[in-house]
């Protein structure tokens, strides 16, 4: 025990650790298990923007080329280009914001209720998931009046323009071991 913590002190004494990295919110389990191996794939983000390996390709065959390899190599910055953008756009909306308050605060009472003691209804006890779903049917107004539902698609349509453009234009990455060969016809 000991030794782990000397070896994690070591660890951050050379710089921030994943684990310090990650928000605390997210409990350990699936999602932050894919977190960080997002995280632990991501691509240089100089490479990743650098304005010299933009090009404009040749045919269609190098366009779905380009689309297909460069989707496949730098997936993980294309997921935080995509977290960003919806970042962007609750930050930009207060309506959307006061609609996400509503949503998560309703959620964090059901949850201080929860632990206190089971939450019965007309003489039947009602489950965790019916409760969230209470919260949600309570808050839709809130992320009606928001305009959700365009934030929604604002989010994908804007990512598929952001991604979409960049890789079609960002020159294939070389990668070790793998070449273009051509077949004998």
């Amino acid at each position: 025990m000991a030794a782990q913590k000397d070896q994690q002190k070591d660890v951050e004494a050379e710089g921030l650790s994943a684990t310090t990295l990650l928000p605390k919110l997210i409990p350990s389990g699936a999602g932050r298990e894919w977190l960080e191996r997002r995280r632990a794939t991501i691509r240089p983000w100089g490479t990743f923007v650098d304005q010299q390996r933009f090009s404009r390709p040749r045919n269609l065959g190098e366009l779905c080329q380009r689309l297909v390899r460069n989707v496949e190599y730098y997936q993980s910055n294309y997921v935080f280009v995509f977290l960003g953008l919806i970042l962007y756009c609750v930050v930009t909306s207060p309506m959307l914001l006061v609609a996400l308050a509503v949503f998560f605060g309703a959620c964090y009472i059901l949850y201080l209720r929860t632990l206190q003691s089971k939450l019965v209804l007309f003489g039947r006890e009602v489950s965790p998931a019916h409760q969230y779903a209470l919260a949600g049917g309570i808050s839709f107004p809130f992320f009606w009046l928001a305009g959700a539902g365009s934030a929604v698609f604002w989010v994908l349509g804007a990512t598929l323009v952001v991604i979409g453009s960049h890789a079609a234009f960002h020159q294939i990455e070389a990668v070790d071991g793998e070449e273009l060969q051509m077949e004998p016809v």
